[in-house]
């Protein structure tokens, strides 16, 4: 038993190596700074250089982590306190877009390092949104020149795809609408963006993110008006953008017309009330009245539940349209008007298959109401009608329109007589 090996006590629990790379690596933007900024210099102004020299620094140094600096950088030449201002002790570059030209080519040709920088290392594409964003609620820190600098490139940013239209969202921040820094900001964006592609271009970016309603937010409460915007635009020399804008106010406008036309229909209001509000929205909204017809007839024709039988629903529809034929009336004031609602039977009918056979007779029901009159119905027989059913309806519509020739032949022969 002496001659056993006394153990030795050990300590309780075990150790653990730690490896380098668990080790949690302090967050350091100074010592990237530097390195960018060092780089950079060395490049000078030759954007073809800075691409390069960016692309490689990738391998080397981590722009996942440091994103916001890198693009600080890019954009003012250093890192940005909050409000948009650099640090006075800090390291900074000319070669960045608020040390560049203040010229549309320039833009571009920075607009291609961040393409090229991005393309490459695609993690950087939500960094650099978020970097945008937050330079747009920046502006106030940025003297004009530098903000015209930040309009043009994100204008072609926008145009190449790079940035999503979402980011417009900083620019309906308070204090810009509220000192105007966001619709001057706007005039020199929409201005290159527009430069590079075209207004449906650039609509169809906005609808994506549903923002193609709320450029008016551009302003101030008080000034949120279709006036307002469009001469704003206008005199800066966006007349496409103020044209976009008014037609999309009519458009919406005009859905909420129908939408709350038919809830009126839907409750039962009286004509005379119906017709009031309509004709008040006519005038506020600058709605010509053959638009208003159309707006009309679906509304009545989307109230009803319609029969599935071909030969019952013809029965159907001039019931519903005789009650609702003096509503009609009161907006066919023009011959116009009455050649919108003839087209809009006419493509319905088409439409709707069960409804075939019921043109004639509703087009005959309008006109003993006093809804259609016969010069607008011998026109669209002769030559304004369109293709849909040409064939059918203006065959249903023969005798009819043979009478109608026939009674206005004795009319202007009695007018004779009587002269």
């Amino acid at each position: 038993m002496n001659n056993q090996k006394q153990q030795k006590p050990t300590l309780s629990g075990q150790r653990f190596k730690t490896r380098k790379r668990d080790e949690k690596e302090r967050f350091d933007p100074t010592q990237f700074q530097d390195c960018i900024i060092q780089g950079l210099t060395e490049t000078g102004t030759d954007l073809e250089a800075v691409a390069k020299f960016l692309d490689a620094s990738g391998a080397k140094l981590d722009y996942r982590r440091y994103a916001e600096t890198l693009f600080d950088i890019l954009v003012a030449g250093g890192m940005l306190a909050p409000g948009g201002t650099l640090a006075d002790d800090m390291m900074r570059t000319d070669v960045c877009v608020f040390a560049a030209q203040e010229d549309l080519e320039t833009m571009q040709a920075f607009a291609q390092v961040f393409n090229k920088l991005i393309r490459r290392y695609k993690y950087l594409e939500k960094g650099f949104e978020d970097e945008v964003k937050k330079l747009l609620l920046f502006l106030k820190g940025f003297s004009e020149s530098e903000r015209n600098k930040l309009a043009m490139l994100t204008g072609v940013l926008l145009a190449n795809g790079t940035l999503n239209a979402s980011i417009l969202n900083s620019l309906y921040n308070e204090n810009l609408v509220k000192e105007g820094v966001s619709a001057a900001f706007a005039v020199k964006l929409f201005k290159s963006w527009i430069n590079e592609k075209d207004i449906n271009a650039v609509a169809a970016s906005l609808r994506k993110v549903s923002m193609d309603n709320r450029l008016m937010e551009l302003f101030p409460a008080n000034k949120q008006s279709v006036e307002h915007f469009t001469k704003y635009f206008t005199e800066a020399g966006l007349k496409e953008l103020s044209e976009y804008v008014r037609n999309q106010q009519t458009i919406g406008a005009r859905k909420e017309l129908q939408k709350e036309l038919q809830e009126q229909m839907s409750r039962g209001d009286p004509f005379k009330d119906i017709i009031l509000y309509v004709k008040e929205e006519m005038k506020k909204n600058n709605i010509p009245e053959p638009i208003v017809i159309g707006i009309v007839w679906s509304s009545v024709m989307s109230t009803v539940e319609w029969n599935k039988k071909e030969e019952l629903v013809a029965e159907q529809a001039i019931k519903h349209l005789k009650q609702y034929s003096p509503l009609l009336a009161a907006f066919t004031t023009q011959g116009q008007s009455e050649l919108t609602l003839l087209l809009k039977i006419q493509e319905y009918c088409y439409d709707n298959i069960h409804f075939m056979k019921a043109f004639q007779k509703i087009v005959v029901l309008f006109y003993k109401a006093e809804v259609l009159s016969e010069e607008p119905i011998l026109k669209w027989y002769k030559d304004a009608h369109v293709a849909k059913g040409k064939s059918v309806f203006l065959e249903q519509m023969k005798k009819f329109v043979e009478w109608l020739k026939n009674a206005e032949e004795e009319s202007e022969s009695e007018a004779e007589e009587g002269d």
